[in-house]
């Protein structure tokens, strides 16, 4: 542990880090002014520390963001120990949307009086992309790029949870096991990527798509009547029928069932309804929209 430094030794000891760290150090005063920044102010784009003189500390916080930053900036002048680091995304020179952390505290003359705040700020940006990285494969379908079932579940258990209005929709691709055993896997999962390019063509950006299993896909259809879900899912069966797309050196009809539930009740319900929608348009000869019991069908 290193014994008491002097205010020179201190002063120094400032100015060694401020040169040789990757971290931006930050020196405002009591109203968030900036009085100094280190040389690593070059990660948001400023070549040199004293082209912030006089700005508010603020200004490098996008404006959506700036209530915590503030908020920790204001815990420190009033002499609080702010121990968290704040992230947020910051403002820079080229307007390339970075993403830093900040840490704050108070500074103190002689007799205790806070006189500023020194605030560390470093760049998150690398550790980002590894959790977005890390969500994206833990909830997306590595063949089609859609989501798959775990992140299908957890959005239709946040719609439930919400009351949110909507439909769910289930398409099966026909006859799907007859098509890898005469075409070969390979064929197969194309089909698979024809059909979800086809589902993203024609839905809406709002409905959330994602393939459940081998053959299965799933829409989330939120603030929509059972009348437009029909409507919209009804398009998608013809168009599919019609469309006799062409997969590797093969062109032949592609067909799929389909099926539409409200989103009401609980999950399990919801899906259960929409299930047998998908299993009566199964039995009723594929190539068809079901709506759950209870509901218009066509």
């Amino acid at each position: 542990m290193m014994a008491s430094l002097t205010s020179n030794e201190g002063v120094t000891l400032y100015r060694m880090l401020a040169e040789s760290s990757s971290d931006i150090l930050l020196k405002t005063d009591l109203r968030g002014y900036i009085v100094d920044a280190s040389p690593a102010i070059a990660q948001l784009g400023f070549e040199r520390p004293d082209a912030l003189a006089g700005r508010h500390f603020l200004d490098l916080v996008y404006e959506d963001a700036r209530e915590p930053v503030a908020s920790a900036h204001g815990a420190a002048v009033a002499g609080h120990e702010v121990r968290e680091w704040i992230e947020f995304p910051a403002v820079t020179s080229d307007e390339r949307e970075s993403w830093f952390e900040i840490r704050s505290s108070a500074l103190r003359d002689e007799t205790g009086e806070v006189y500023g705040v020194l605030s560390i700020m470093r760049s998150i940006d690398e550790r980002r992309s590894l959790k977005e990285q890390l969500f994206a494969a833990t909830h997306t379908d590595p063949l089609t790029g859609l989501t798959n079932r775990g992140a299908f579940v957890s959005m239709l258990e946040f719609m439930i949870e919400r009351d949110m209005d909507g439909g769910l929709a289930l398409f099966s691709i026909d006859f799907f096991r007859s098509i890898n055993i005469k075409y070969g896997q390979h064929t197969g999962d194309k089909v698979l990527c024809v059909f979800a390019d086809l589902l993203r063509e024609m839905l809406r950006s709002d409905d959330i798509i994602s393939r459940i299993g081998s053959d299965r896909f799933a829409v989330l259809l939120p603030r929509t009547s059972p009348e437009q879900a029909e409507a919209i899912c009804q398009r998608v069966v013809t168009t599919l029928a019609e469309l006799r797309p062409k997969v590797g050196d093969c062109e032949f009809a592609l067909t799929a069932s389909a099926s539409v539930a409200r989103i009401a009740g609980t999950l399990d319900s919801s899906i259960e309804r929409a299930e047998l929608a998908l299993f009566a348009a199964k039995t009723k000869g594929r190539n068809r929209l079901e709506m759950e019991l209870g509901e218009r069908r066509r």
